[in-house]
């Protein structure tokens, strides 16, 4: 038996280290958050992505008494984009969450499994990195690219 361990590189930043594109995209991320709808969690999740062109996307969580039919905030901006602008790539794709106080997340909010999947796909569509803001009001994470989050990834190379 061998062990091997996977490793991610993220950077950590503070917002005044950010340039103004990036707060841009985090504060329309953070913006999206109040357009949730979340009576039952009660936890607003807010994406927003710039895409190739410079457009910015939004996208929120919305809930569903049939839990299934609801929709994270990051695949609703990803699917909007692609529904919207199918030629444009996605540059960057920003994470913002408040919690049932309304207080954003001091910690930086990482995407769930379905959510990453959904980027690595958007990014293997587009042939580009799509690189990743996840934001806590404590600091803000950039992580290159979706593969990053999502080692051992499964992908239509698996199915060949």
């Amino acid at each position: 038996m061998r062990e091997q361990n996977i490793h991610i590189s993220l950077r950590l930043y503070q917002e005044e280290e950010l340039n103004t594109d990036d707060l841009e995209l985090l504060e329309a991320a953070r913006q999206a958050t109040y357009r949730s709808y979340t009576p039952y969690s009660h936890f607003s999740v807010g994406a927003a992505a710039r895409l190739a062109n410079g457009t910015i996307v939004t996208g929120s969580n919305q809930e569903n008494a049939a839990y299934p039919s609801g929709l994270c905030a990051e695949r609703t901006a990803l699917f909007y984009a692609n529904a919207q602008y199918p030629d444009q790539a996605i540059d960057t794709l920003a994470i913002a969450a408040r919690n049932e106080r309304g207080d954003f997340l001091s910690a930086p909010i990482p995407p769930c499994g379905a959510c990453r999947q959904v980027m690595l796909e958007t990014e293997q569509r587009f042939q580009r990195p799509m690189r990743i803001l996840l934001f806590g009001t404590k600091g803000i994470y950039e992580v290159k690219d979706a593969g990053s989050l999502l080692p051992l990834s499964f992908d239509a190379s698996a199915m060949k």
